[in-house]
């Protein structure tokens, strides 16, 4: 990393290294680069120098690591107004091949971006590049493969379990994305050793994403009553889902022994308090109520189910998720309430009118327009606002110190992107399947890169 003398030099490097998918193998030499090579951008005065708009190269290196931002870095908050403003101003007069880059980030920056959806692509893009690394792209397009082929075997047996359980004739009503829901899975916990994490992980959100539909969509109010209190007396419909999720905690229960058991608790305790989320938002559309964005957050943002699936990825990293990590999750700090208003939101924003038109109950955007008497527009507007805020908790939750192991919070933060991913552009891609998604799929576990 330090060979790179210029600082835009340098970002660019690290620029490959990420969007290339072998980041996690250079951490701590990326930390330290970036640390030195932003203040190499910035005058005595602490201005950005004005070099910086004829060198495109440079300031899109720094637009992307000003999304590294906290709150209260006006700097930052700075770079990221006068690169973009920039960048926008200058992209249709670019030539291949800055165009490109430059499109895409002012799309969705590298800090938001998902390294192994980003790989795929960016391999093509870079060994076109004159300048690029063969080293470095010899070792992306490995990893690629490597991490392909590991990924094909789990995916094969999570469609062997689901297509084994049936739903599609004995639950009709619901979305049936076991592909989509393993997909959401391995691009959050991608590493080779999370092969345990990725199995259970992707068995309980696609659980979860029958019971969300279950409360959102079928279910009458006496039935959710009945499922919620998991008393014995369940309708006939909902049995196969019950089983299927002590099934999956069964799995767990297997292979967590004596010294990890409070791994169990809190894995249960995480889907206890998401089905009684999802009952009181059933409750609120079937009482036809729309609370205010705080009651509704304190409702919305458990149904996110980010608690519920951090716990989850946590049971599946070994012995670095001691118990007091699991208490850390479970106390809700800052980075986790972040990252559930952020999926949470962008949720809300890219789904509302399809699920008001299906019958649903309020979310925050028509939470937002009656409680402060404005259109949907502006309540888009403050909305994204509180998403980028939200980013800059995310990010000061990954500042070292940490407060537990980097490797646990990249899981939060993968999740963050996810959401970013799945609702990004004011679509949802996750219910309403199309190209965006199936391109991805394909990507990530089809097709193989050539050597």
């Amino acid at each position: 990393m330090a060979a790179a003398g210029k600082p835009s030099q340098q970002l660019n490097f690290i620029d490959a290294v990420q969007r290339l998918g072998v980041a996690y193998h250079f951490e701590e030499e990326i930390e330290e680069a970036l640390g030195h090579t932003f203040k190499r951008f910035t005058d005595e005065n602490g201005s950005f120098k004005e070099c910086l708009i004829k060198d495109v190269e440079g300031m899109l290196g720094l637009y992307e690591a000003a999304h590294l931002r906290v709150q209260e870095e006006d700097i930052l908050d700075e770079a990221i107004a006068f690169t973009t403003t920039h960048l926008r101003s200058l992209v249709e007069h670019l030539d291949c091949p800055l165009a490109a880059p430059v499109n895409r980030a002012l799309y969705r920056p590298i800090r938001k971006c998902l390294e192994r959806l980003e790989a795929r692509p960016y391999i093509t893009m870079y060994q076109d590049e004159a300048s690029h690394s063969k080293d470095l792209l010899e070792l992306a397009k490995l990893d690629f493969n490597q991490l392909q082929s590991l990924y094909k075997k789990e995916l094969s047996h999570i469609t062997r379990w689901w297509k084994d359980l049936d739903f599609s004739s004995k639950l009709p009503f619901f979305r049936d994305r076991a592909v989509e829901t393993y997909l959401w899975i391995a691009v959050a916990c991608f590493e080779p050793q999370y092969s345990y994490a990725r199995r259970i992980q992707a068995k309980l959100l696609a659980i979860a994403t029958v019971i969300d539909d279950m409360y959102d969509a079928y279910g009458t109010p006496e039935e959710l009553e009945l499922f919620t209190e998991a008393i014995e007396r369940l309708p006939e419909y909902m049995k196969p889902c019950y089983q299927a999720l002590l099934d999956a905690y069964k799995e767990i229960e297997e292979k967590e022994n004596e010294e990890r058991s409070y791994c169990v608790h809190y894995a249960k305790e995480a889907m206890k308090s998401a089905v009684r989320a999802y009952h009181n938002e059933s409750k609120w559309f079937h009482r036809e109520y729309v609370p205010t964005v705080e009651e509704y957050l304190s409702v919305a943002l458990v149904t996110s189910d980010v608690t519920l699936f951090t716990i989850i990825s946590f049971v599946g990293m070994g012995r670095m998720a001691t118990k007091e990590v699991f208490d850390w999750v479970w106390n809700d700090p800052k980075i986790m309430k972040a990252t559930s208003t952020i999926i949470r939101l962008m949720d809300d924003m890219a789904s509302h009118e399809f699920e008001q038109q299906r019958g649903h109950a309020a979310s925050s955007v028509e939470c937002y327009m009656k409680q402060h008497g404005v259109s949907e527009q502006h309540a888009y507007q403050e909305l994204n606002k509180q998403v980028e805020n939200a980013w800059k908790d995310v990010n000061q939750g990954c500042l070292r110190p940490t407060a537990i192991p980097m490797h646990l919070l990249t899981r939060v933060l993968n999740f963050a992107r996810a959401g970013d991913f799945m609702y990004g552009g004011g679509k949802d891609i996750f219910t309403n399947v199309g190209e965006v998604m199936n391109d991805n799929i394909a990507s990530l576990f089809v097709h193989h890169v050539p050597i």
